[in-house]
């Protein structure tokens, strides 16, 4: 019995990484983003770190800075997600 566990344990833990990697990838890649890309939690942590006078600055524009970011660009220049 111990050479079949010993057996089947490097197919095990190749199993088990790949698992962990496919998970890792979904999760990375469905987790929810803003309108310009990027993930939410990113977005918390950028604007949780301006500061106050930079906050009233951009309070005009309603929120909407990154979907504009790329208005005089070519579509050739916006890449393939425009």
């Amino acid at each position: 019995m111990g050479d079949v566990l010993s057996a089947l344990i490097p197919p095990a833990v190749v199993a088990t990484v790949f698992c962990a990697f496919v998970v890792k990838l979904l999760r990375k890649e469905m987790a929810p983003r803003t309108s310009d890309g990027r993930p939410v939690g990113g977005a918390r942590a950028e604007a949780s770190a301006t500061s106050p006078q930079d906050a009233g600055s951009t309070s005009g524009t309603g929120g909407h800075d990154g979907a504009r970011a790329g208005e005089g660009e070519s579509p050739a220049e916006q890449g393939p997600e425009h």
